[in-house]
């Protein structure tokens, strides 16, 4: 099996696995299920490519279960802030802010999310990869290479759609006028919520929308001060 097609499959599990997390931790806090992906289908990418990059990386740690921990923390972590601050600088709002919770860098990352990120990362090299690699090497190599090949065009095609359908977003936020605040929501309303995949967005990330808000009011109020 071409090690490419294999570590996509692997790459696509662990992002499904991340979706069903993040909806468990959803609906434990929220009591209703919210597609937290910020993509269209049933995964979360950012947890694909830290479990990824822990297992070409943390493997040739095995002997050293501490270590192996320790290195989770600081890769799973480091995933965290980057793509926390890109997708800030791609859309101008946070994603997710951790400022309420103790001992976190920026509201970017915390202290309790770096733990729990350790704990996985050695579950994953020690238990979860042996498992679903033994698993797929055991299916016919050219089945899985198609099966591979169709879900690899699916999911670019997803990713496509959903950074078009994120790009509008932000590109109807900017066109909105923000000298009145009530002309504001309702404008937001028409244009935004009622497009499916903007509402989607904004359903799963209310922080993302929250912190548009915010600074569309603090615009607003930068204009009267003029």
């Amino acid at each position: 099996m071409d090690k490419v097609y294999l570590y996509f499959l692997l790459f696509l599990i662990y992002s499904f696995i991340g979706w069903i997390m993040e909806i468990c931790v959803t609906f434990y806090k929220s009591k209703k299920i919210i597609n937290r992906g910020f993509l269209i289908g049933p995964y979360c990418p950012i947890y694909g490519y830290a479990s990824i990059i822990m297992i070409l990386y943390l493997n040739h740690y095995k002997d050293n279960p501490l270590t192996v921990f320790l290195l989770a923390v600081v890769i799973c972590t480091f995933i965290e802030y980057i793509i926390s601050y890109i997708m800030e600088k791609l859309f101008n709002a946070r994603w997710w802010d951790y400022s309420n919770y103790k001992f976190n860098i920026n509201g970017r990352v915390c202290l309790i999310n770096a733990f729990f990120f350790g704990v996985l990362g050695t579950f994953l090299v020690y238990y979860a990869n042996p498992f679903f690699e033994n698993i797929l090497l055991k299916i016919n190599t050219n089945t899985l290479n198609t099966i591979s090949l169709i879900l690899m065009i699916l999911f670019t095609t997803d990713f496509i759609i959903s950074m078009y359908a994120t790009f509008k977003l932000k590109s109807s936020i900017n066109k909105i006028n923000k000298d009145n605040t009530e002309e504001f929501k309702k404008k937001f309303r028409e244009k935004i919520e009622n497009k499916i995949l903007s509402r989607r967005i904004l359903k799963a990330y209310p922080k993302y929308k929250n912190n548009i808000i915010k600074k569309i009011e603090e615009y607003r109020q930068k204009i009267e001060k003029k």
